[in-house]
């Protein structure tokens, strides 16, 4: 049995609507805050794209107006499950924009485990959105992700061992700042940027850096975005770094 849902959020970002637009209606944009590496077809009716550990998810565009409004629509599956993405953009005074995303569909069984997952998720893509338009904006990044399982650690146990060797206290709040040497990968120097109890975001000179440890038994997830110059093999040193702090 399906049921639906609806989410809507506005936030108001430090940048053209212009420059949102190139954010979060062309690949190279989504790439540099969101997760996976992606594409879009720039036209209604195009395919976007997103890959994220080797597995691809497809969505139509429904909506393409440059500067002003982008939307995405799944296909239905078998169990009548989608989902739909519309964004919509409204410049504001001294260079600002609001930007609105309404997230809806219909989702399966375990739609209150899902819709909650998706109710606390955006928030912090947008969050991210936002650091990326305020300190990388006009630059492209390059994602990076990783994921491994722990086992049967517990949630609080995943986030001691990452935060203890990123040389952060358990503990962490934004504003903490960072110094970390993860083994065979370059320094982190920055802050902490966003804390929750299931995540918690980095940003140094040259990257935005997100390390999601979600409910106890559940995968270790890394959605990083890179902009610095040497980002050669940066996926799969961060790969055997999560894995072998988690083996």
């Amino acid at each position: 049995m399906t049921h639906p849902f609806e989410i809507e959020l506005e936030t108001t970002l430090p940048a053209s609507p212009e420059q949102v637009w190139e954010a979060i209606a062309t690949g190279p944009g989504i790439d540099s805050w969101f997760m996976g590496r992606n594409d879009v077809e720039p036209r209604e009716g195009g395919v976007a794209g997103m890959e994220t550990g080797g597995h691809r998810e497809e969505a139509v565009v429904t909506a393409y107006e440059p500067g002003k409004r982008f939307a995405l629509r799944t296909a239905t599956g078998a169990d009548g499950r989608f989902m739909a993405f519309e964004y919509l953009i409204e410049g504001r005074d001294r260079g600002s924009t609001v930007l609105r995303v309404v997230h809806s569909g219909l989702l399966g069984d375990d739609w209150e485990d899902e819709y909650d997952a998706l109710r606390r998720g955006w928030p912090f893509h947008l969050h991210t959105l936002g650091q990326y338009l305020a300190h990388f904006r006009g630059r492209t990044g390059v994602p990076v992700f990783a994921m491994a399982m722990p086992g049967e650690r517990p949630s609080g146990e995943v986030r001691a061992a990452l935060t203890s060797a990123l040389s952060l206290p358990t503990s962490i709040t934004v504003g903490t700042p960072v110094h970390a040497e993860p083994a065979a990968l370059p320094a982190l120097d920055g802050e902490v940027v966003w804390a929750d109890d299931e995540r918690f975001e980095i940003r140094t000179g040259d990257g935005i850096y997100t390390f999601h440890h979600g409910a106890s038994g559940g995968p270790v997830l890394m959605f990083h975005h890179l902009f610095g110059p040497d980002t050669d093999g940066a996926e799969a040193a961060w790969q055997q770094w999560l894995t072998q702090l988690l083996g």
